[in-house]
């Protein structure tokens, strides 16, 4: 174990080096691969073209629908040009595909000129990979919808005008030059612009952990989809002809880059709908479960003690003396003062219990297959908990238990009973007090 810690610990230490000499290290093996590829006369079919590339815009429509669903929930600008970016990119390659059967019947040298759809296609998509870092990086996030929606539309209809305009005005698709090491320079353009994009990501994804933001699996997605086009296009730039092992590596590094794009999109997408559902059953301030969950769980317990025909019990506690503490110490100090309940309530649970804000400074807690006798000793305990705490303002809690079946049949009746049981409690606790101010009176 010491050993392994002094590694981690030099990683740590040396992580720029680290990750320079990793860099180094994979572009070595990748010029490596490519080259092999090139020179083992490496070839596929045009069938296992058909396939990736249909399959590529399939997933590539795919990731466009998901990011509208995204801007439309979160109003992430990036999903919204992305999406417009991989529509186009997309349409383009379909119509390039559509155009293999002509390059076929073309003849062998029709093969060593580069698409004008991949070329187009795969620039767009880098110019909109970059739209997005600008436009997240400089411009002013809108208060309204609809001019976020305007913001990007435009970018999305400029970044296509300019990138169009340039490949339209080249006189004919290039040839590749079959003779030179770098075969196919054009694709170097695009490479050099998504090199830049992961550039940009990682900058993004770096200053996010400085600033202690948690990066999602979405921002990964993105400089991951960054990188592999990155040596999507390197690969190309060394291809000779159409069909043969460069030009197949680029065709499965840019369909790999969607498959990531579209999984981190929906594995993010999941996350946020967990979050969603989580905030909409628990309490902001203290993390317990809200008045809605309490209210479900209330009625599982009660159709799963009937089918058991065994007992379980609810608990409500009321804090003593919030507004003695808001006023004397603030709002802050009450609020810290529900926090610290809480979290005595978590931790002094069992795991099969439910601990509940149940509104204001009250509680509750539900208590599986227990009696009140059990109830009363986990109240007993949660007494103590609060009572040995150091931190001021010392609390202390009034409880009223109710058990099913005894006390009711349903989730009102069950509370209704704690909350008699409570403030009865309440009241014999003031009127003890009282009781107790008048004797010290009476004395003096």
């Amino acid at each position: 174990m010491g050993g392994w810690g002094q590694i981690v610990g030099f990683l740590r230490k040396e992580r720029s080096r680290v990750l320079i000499a990793s860099f180094v290290a994979l572009t070595f093996v990748l010029f490596a691969a490519i080259l092999y590829l090139r020179e083992a006369a490496v070839s596929g079919s045009p069938e296992i073209y058909a396939y990736l590339e249909a399959g590529g815009t399939l997933l590539s429509f795919c990731y466009a629908a998901n990011a509208l669903v995204r801007f439309r929930g979160t109003h992430d600008r990036t999903a919204l040009i992305l999406a417009f970016g991989f529509v186009l990119s997309g349409i383009i390659e379909t119509v390039g595909y559509f155009g293999l059967n002509d390059v076929l019947q073309a003849g062998p040298g029709a093969l060593t000129r580069i698409p004008m759809g991949w070329m187009v296609g795969r620039t767009i998509l880098a110019v909109f990979l970059l739209s997005a870092i600008a436009v997240e990086r400089y411009v002013p996030t809108a208060r309204q919808p609809s001019k976020e929606t305007a913001g990007a539309l435009l970018v999305v209809a400029i970044a296509t005008y300019l990138t169009s305009a340039a490949f339209l005005a080249a006189p004919s698709a290039p040839l590749a030059h079959v003779a030179s090491f770098v075969s196919r320079p054009w694709d170097l353009l695009p490479g050099a612009l998504f090199l830049f994009a992961a550039i940009c990501f990682g900058q993004r994804l770096r200053s996010g952990h400085n600033d202690k933001a948690a990066a999602s699996l979405y921002d990964y997605s993105l400089l991951a989809v960054a990188l592999l086009n990155v040596v999507c296009h390197l690969s190309a730039a060394f291809s000779r002809h159409l069909f043969d092992g460069p030009f197949f590596l680029a065709e499965l590094s840019k369909t790999a880059s969607y498959v990531v794009m579209l999984s981190g999109a929906l594995l993010d997408q999941a996350r946020l709908f967990d979050q969603v559902r989580s905030m909409a059953v628990s309490d902001p301030l203290t993390g317990l479960a809200n008045y809605r969950r309490l209210i479900s769980v209330l009625e599982a317990e009660l159709d799963r003690s009937r089918r058991t025909q065994r007992p379980f019990s609810v608990v409500l506690l009321d804090m003593d003396g919030l507004k003695t503490i808001n006023d004397q110490y603030g709002h802050l100090t009450g609020s810290r003062a529900i926090v610290r309940l809480s979290r005595i309530l978590r931790t002094h649970s069992r795991a099969i219990d439910t601990a509940a804000r149940y509104g204001g400074d009250e509680f509750a807690l539900v208590l599986p297959e227990a009696c009140t006798d059990t109830a009363a000793r986990v109240v007993s305990r949660i007494r103590e908990r609060l009572s040995a705490e150091a931190e001021p303002p010392t609390l202390s809690v009034s409880t009223g238990v109710a058990a099913f079946p005894e006390d009711g049949d349903t989730p009102e009746k069950l509370l209704g009973a704690a909350d008699r049981a409570l403030y009865g409690m309440k009241h014999r606790t003031d009127s003890s007090k009282v009781k107790n101010l008048a004797r010290i009176a009476a004395c003096l």
